[in-house]
């Protein structure tokens, strides 16, 4: 890996700021100074330091991020701010989003390099369970559970997979609910609340898979997965 690449993989700036510090002679490999950028290291043997502090190598990173509305789950738009712009102390140009959620959906999205946990995140087969917390407009019954249970048709001809939809509150003109999914079709909740006659006016994912939102986290902060909660999203026998 040209050590440029590797000092900006791993937070020393961009790749033209490290670039500038390794021209300064910050920069040593195996205890000698270096001041090409395009020098090629081994991150995993040579022994590297910027201004005596050692460089630590990370092949995949995790974070949690609590999305706000207004930023798209994507790597690069040509409209909006993208939320892996949100990931300040990251320079990597391999981070991406597990899934997505809409533009006004705010809530859980995790953010890694690591695309074999992404694909089994977010494989059909796997079915991944993915907790949300709603506001509708409408009042929600035992009739809509009975339906979202029994699989919505949405799409015209599409059967969902089996929900569980749950009420929190209800007025007499708004719902409150918490809604489990095991897919993650194109504005699905929001298109299972219209096959009922019902209009999604707030959206937030809590929980995916075994992995619930930090509520100290406020919208548009991050923070890194703990190994702990790493192991549980990759243990295939854990569901929820």
């Amino acid at each position: 890996m040209r050590l440029d690449k590797l000092l900006a993989h791993c937070g020393f700036g961009t790749r033209k700021e490290v670039k500038d510090i390794i021209k300064k002679g910050y920069v040593s490999v195996n205890n000698q100074i270096v001041k090409k950028d395009k020098t090629q290291v081994d991150p995993t043997k040579d022994e590297i330091k910027v201004d005596d502090e050692k460089v630590v190598y990370e092949e995949f990173v995790y974070y949690m991020l609590n999305k706000p509305a207004g930023y798209v789950s994507a790597t690069e738009d040509a409209l909006y701010p993208t939320v892996v712009e949100l990931i300040g102390d990251y320079y990597r140009d391999d981070l991406f989003p597990v899934g997505r959620l809409d533009i006004d959906t705010e809530g859980l999205l995790i953010l890694t390099n690591d695309g074999i946990l992404a694909h089994q995140l977010l494989s059909p087969k796997n079915h991944c369970p993915k907790k949300y917390y709603a506001k509708i407009k409408g009042i929600v019954n035992e009739n809509d559970i009975k339906i979202f249970f029994d699989g919505v048709i949405i799409d015209n001809d599409y059967k969902c997979q089996s929900a569980y939809l749950k009420i929190l509150s209800s007025d007499i003109e708004n719902s409150e609910v918490e809604i489990i999914i095991y897919e993650g079709k194109f504005h699905q909740i929001k298109k299972m609340f219209k096959a009922v006659g019902k209009e999604v006016i707030y959206l937030k994912r809590i929980c995916m898979k075994n992995l619930a939102l930090d509520d100290t986290l406020t919208l548009g902060s991050y923070r890194r997965l703990t190994s702990e909660e790493l192991d549980r999203l990759k243990d295939k026998s854990v569901l929820q």
